[in-house]
C-alpha cells in the first residue's frame, strides 16, 4: 500500500471514526460541538484525498476501496450513535445504510459485467446533504429545531433518490449491452 497523501487522509478519516463515536458518547459539556467539529474534518478529508489523488495523478487501488469504506464507515457510525442517543429516527438511519450498502453491492455486481458506476450529480449531491444534515444532528442543542428537520428529511429524499437512479442508469446500461462479456460479437 503506497502511502501518499490522499491514502493518509482516508486512513485518517477511518481512525475518525472511533474518536467521533467517543466524544458523542460522553455528551461532556460542548462535546456536541467538538463531535460536530470531528465529523466535518472527516468529512472534508473525504473531497480533499479525492482532489489530491485525481490532480497528482496518486489514484491508488488502496484508495478505490478505502475510500468508499471509509465514507460509509463514518455516515453509519455518525448515524448510529445519533440515533442510540435519540437524536435520530432509528427507520431514518437505517433508510441511509441500506442505501449505501445497496449501492455498494450494485457497484460490486455492475464490476463483474465489466461496468464501472463513477459517482453521480445525485450521489455527490446526496453526499453534501448527509454531511450537512448529520453535523446538524450532532451541533444543534434540539435535533426537533425546523431546519434541522429540513435537512433530515432532505438527507432521506435525496438518499433514497440517488440509490433509484444508480439503479435504474445501471439497469439501463444492462439493457444496452454496455460492459456485458456475455453479449455475442
Amino acid at each position: 500500500m503506497p502511502l501518499n497523501l490522499p491514502n493518509t487522509l482516508t486512513i485518517i478519516r477511518i481512525l475518525l471514526v472511533p474518536v467521533l463515536v467517543v466524544v458523542l458518547a460522553l455528551e461532556a459539556h460542548g462535546g456536541s460541538l467538538i463531535a460536530a467539529a470531528v465529523f466535518a474534518l472527516a468529512a472534508l478529508t473525504d473531497g480533499l484525498d479525492g482532489w489530491i489523488a485525481r490532480s497528482r495523478h496518486a489514484v491508488t487501488t488502496f484508495g478505490k476501496v478505502m475510500d468508499p469504506v471509509a465514507d460509509k464507515l463514518l455516515v453509519a457510525a455518525a448515524l448510529l450513535a445519533l440515533v442510540g442517543l435519540g437524536r435520530l429516527e432509528a427507520w431514518v438511519a437505517m433508510v441511509v445504510i441500506a442505501r449505501e450498502f445497496a449501492v455498494s453491492a450494485l457497484r460490486v455486481a455492475a464490476g463483474q459485467q465489466g461496468i464501472v458506476i463513477p459517482a453521480s450529480l445525485l450521489g455527490k449531491l446526496k453526499t453534501i446533504v448527509q454531511v450537512a444534515a448529520v453535523t446538524a444532528l450532532i451541533a444543534a442543542p434540539d435535533p426537533q429545531a425546523v431546519i434541522v428537520r429540513v435537512l433530515v428529511w432532505a438527507m432521506v429524499a435525496v438518499t433514497v433518490l440517488s440509490g433509484v437512479d444508480y439503479f435504474v442508469n445501471f439497469r439501463r446500461r444492462l439493457e444496452l449491452g454496455v460492459g456485458d462479456r456475455r453479449r455475442p460479437g
